[in-house]
């Protein structure tokens, strides 16, 4: 498989993140619950060299990652665990490193058909249409994965337009890390001054076709991305990590989860997690979800926005 260069980053003034230490060593279980079809939304897959990169980063300036597998590992680990199906994330932070990532991440789809794959692009690189286009049709990838802390840069930044128009009109979702936590020493720009729901919604009002998916439930505005879902049909939100009492900021309200679990993702951020790899699976399972809804969140909705 095709190796890319190792992460490295700018160090910003360290804002340490620590979620409850009693999640560390709890317990795991051996599979999803028998009968319950699920697909996690969030899933990393990198090259080994840059996974090994990331968990020194994660040491310095972030959580223990509890899992330290490299990507046939991932695989393995979430396929033995039934696990039907799994978004595969990544995201480059240098010119032409986005095309590598997204060559590696066909590559392992076309070894494992649970993988759906997405692509990244850098905002703002030469080629960046180029880049996505061969993505969409050559390498046959699902969507685009895009992170503010990490890429700095802002959801509103014109930089994007090229993106959000391949995106659109491919029709490709898109998934952007845009809310504001975590703030962690390590990322080359503070998130607290690129990111908010109004940015997001003034993408939404200029590009009113593309799909976007922002994960973490845009923690720290929460209730101002559950407004957002009233106003924009094609705005969703993923669970990752802060159903699982992780990422900290305002309290989850019952009208957004499970209340909204119809326009909502089931996610994970496996492998790089701190916690037992189905903490969100029980916490999920426990909330108050009809059948159809249920289906929905754990499986269709994933299944609807990036293989249809």
């Amino acid at each position: 498989m095709p190796t890319t260069p190792e992460i490295e980053h700018v160090c910003a003034p360290a804002h340490a993140f620590l979620g409850p230490p009693e999640v560390r060593d709890e317990p795991e279980g051996a599979a999803v619950p028998a009968g319950l079809e699920v697909v996690d939304a969030h899933v990393h897959l990198f090259p080994d060299r840059v996974f090994d990169a990331m968990w020194r980063w994660f040491d310095r300036h972030a959580w223990n990652v509890r899992y330290r597998l490299h990507t046939e590992q991932v695989v393995e680990f979430l396929v033995s665990r039934g696990v039907k199906q799994f978004v595969a994330l990544h995201y480059s932070h240098k010119p032409e490193m986005a095309r590598e990532l997204n060559r590696f991440v066909a590559e392992v789809a076309r070894a494992h058909p649970e993988v759906i794959p997405l692509a990244t692009v850098l905002p703002g690189e030469p080629n960046a249409r180029e880049i996505l286009r061969e993505a969409f049709g050559k390498l046959g990838l699902r969507g685009v994965k895009l992170h503010c802390h990490v890429q700095a840069f802002a959801p509103d930044d014109p930089r994007l337009d090229e993106v959000y128009e391949e995106c659109a009109a491919a029709g490709r979702p898109l998934v952007v890390h845009s809310g504001r936590q975590p703030v962690l020493g390590g990322y080359p720009v503070d998130p607290r001054e690129l990111c908010s729901a109004d940015r997001i919604e003034r993408v939404l009002q200029k590009h009113p076709k593309l799909t976007l998916i922002v994960p973490h439930l845009g923690i720290d505005e929460v209730p101002a991305y559950e407004r957002l879902l009233d106003r924009h049909e094609h705005l969703w939100l993923d669970t990752t990590m802060v159903i699982a009492d992780w990422l900290g900021g305002d309290a989850i309200p019952t009208s957004l989860f499970p209340g909204k679990a119809s326009r909502l993702l089931y996610g994970t951020d496996f492998p790089n997690i701190p916690y037992a790899w189905d903490r969100e699976l029980k916490k999920a399972i426990a909330a108050e979800m009809d059948d159809a809804t249920q289906r929905a969140f754990f499986a269709g909705n994933a299944r609807r926005l990036f293989l249809a």
